[in-house]
């Protein structure tokens, strides 16, 4: 019987999955292996862990796996594709194809159908398809300058936004004032640091620190500040959106549009699922939003079935 592979590589975790003709039989998690985020050996190390453990936990050898479907951050580049497909080719003896990890999050929220997705992970991006096949994508253009509501940027956002109230409070001085918001005490515990001065220089450092490492923090915190953050950040995305809707589906006769939400930021903040669902409602009335955050990895499997000519 063969046996297929699909992997969700992303900035925090990879996700793999194994599965027959027609079923999931296993899946496993390993840490991130996106390779222009943590390296290539970071990389390696996550995708030889989750293949490893995922053919153990269905009970089956890597040469028994018939084809494998990859989505990888930055795969459009070639030289990022070509580095992954190296490494899953020194594990398993099958052909391995790398997409983007936009094709899969597409493929797992509508199958070969239209409609759009916001992935709102460790960065971000919305990419949508229509009915003919023509794609559009908008925002996803790193973290410096872009990936706007994601897990990076909500951290960032987050530093930001207690540094500028300790700025605001009457009388606070830097090197003195105790953080006076339970997001800003979670902020500093998150990074281990002592004192809002810390916590700048830790942000301010060279290379620039893991942002996105401080999202649970924020998602966690209850106080208005984290609040905030969170609202912009479901603001933000379903700015995305639309753009993607407004420039695939343009015809008149189109009384509805998909809509689906992807990644952890979505997963883990309820905040940001309401204010991104009322807020793309408002901008387009046409939006019908999948009430569940779909898993990408579905649609990995699912084209690695499909390139070996598998029952999808």
């Amino acid at each position: 019987m063969p046996y297929y592979l699909g992997i969700d590589g992303g900035g925090t975790k990879t996700t793999c999955a194994v599965g027959d003709e027609s079923r999931l039989l296993a899946t496993a998690i390993s840490g991130p292996s996106n390779i222009v985020r943590v390296g290539e050996l970071q990389a390696r190390e996550s995708l030889e862990h989750a293949v490893r453990q995922v053919c153990a936990a269905a009970g089956i050898s890597a040469v028994e796996v018939a084809h494998t479907c990859i989505g990888a951050s930055g795969a459009a580049h070639p030289e990022v594709a070509e580095k992954v497909h190296q490494i899953l080719a020194s594990l398993l003896l099958s052909p391995v194809e790398v997409v983007g990890d936009m094709q899969i999050a597409l493929e797992a929220a509508f199958d070969t159908g239209p409609g759009v997705i916001v992935i709102a992970g460790t960065g971000s991006i919305a990419y949508g398809r229509d009915a003919n096949g023509n794609t559009a994508r908008a925002g996803g253009w790193g973290f410096a300058i872009s990936d706007e509501g994601s897990a990076h940027w909500i951290g960032r956002a987050a530093v930001s936004a207690v540094l500028r109230a300790a700025d605001l409070k009457p009388g606070a001085s830097e090197s003195s004032s105790p953080p006076d918001s339970a997001l800003a005490v979670a902020l500093l515990q998150a990074w281990n640091t002592g004192s809002l001065a810390d916590l700048a220089r830790a942000a301010n450092a060279i290379p620039p620190p893991d942002f996105a490492s401080l999202f649970p923090a924020v998602a966690a915190s209850q106080d208005d500040l984290a609040a905030q953050v969170l609202t912009r950040a479901g603001t933000e995305l379903a700015q995305l959106a639309v753009v993607v809707v407004r420039r695939l589906f343009t015809e008149a006769h189109i009384a509805s549009v998909p809509v689906a939400m992807i990644g952890g930021v979505f997963r883990h903040a309820p905040l940001v699922r309401q204010v991104f669902y009322n807020e793309l409602r408002a901008l387009d009335s046409r939006v019908e939003v999948k009430p569940e955050v779909v898993e990408p990895v579905e649609g990995a499997l699912r084209l690695a079935r499909r390139a070996a000519g598998g029952i999808t």
